[in-house]
């Protein structure tokens, strides 16, 4: 469980789903259509869900790569977190916004596994939370030309790790969508 005092509740966190974020990722078609089953779901269980997206210079505010995908849909009274850093609570009102809705346990989705998935996951557990990651909905554009292993390696090997993450009075894993509860 949390160790954070009175926050029962989950919340699905959708990380930088933006065109210029996973237009080249790995398999990018079928994690975004898991990602918007997962909203949906969450949706119809009144689990908040909150979106994060990402500026750089790369991703200019307002610019076609800045914006969310256009399969996936935020609606107006769903958080949006804007963000500088790959952790989504560095420097951001994420924190504020989780409180205010009382959760302590978050099932992340997104991109980029080996940037800002990795770095919320650790962000969000060292700062008390239960974090789990869903498996088949994140992803990652391929970096091998820079040394990195190609991206279905990099997924396996985050879910892999992320599988066995423990620390005292938290939970963390992975599951596949399909067997996300959101059930606090």
């Amino acid at each position: 469980m949390t160790t954070l005092t009175g926050r029962p509740h989950t919340a699905l966190l959708v990380v930088d789903v933006q065109n210029g974020v996973v237009g080249g990722a790995h398999d990018r078609d079928r994690v975004v259509a898991t990602i918007a089953g997962l909203v949906d779901r969450a949706r119809d269980a009144a689990v908040p869900v909150v979106w994060v997206q990402h500026r750089s210079d790369d991703l200019p505010p307002d610019s076609e790569q800045w914006r969310i995908v256009p399969e996936l849909s935020r609606r107006d009274d769903e958080p949006l977190v804007h963000k500088a850093y790959g952790d989504s609570f560095e420097d951001t009102d994420l924190e504020p916004v989780l409180a205010a809705a009382g959760v302590g346990r978050l099932v992340v989705t997104g991109a980029q596994t080996d940037a800002c998935i990795r770095s919320t996951l650790h962000g969000a557990f060292t700062r008390g939370y239960d974090a789990t990651l869903v498996a088949d909905a994140h992803t990652t554009e391929d970096l091998s030309a820079y040394g990195a292993p190609p991206p279905a390696q990099v997924i396996a090997h985050t879910n892999l790790y992320w599988s066995f993450q423990t620390a005292p009075g938290r939970t963390a894993g992975t599951v596949e969508a399909a067997e996300v509860d959101f059930a606090p």
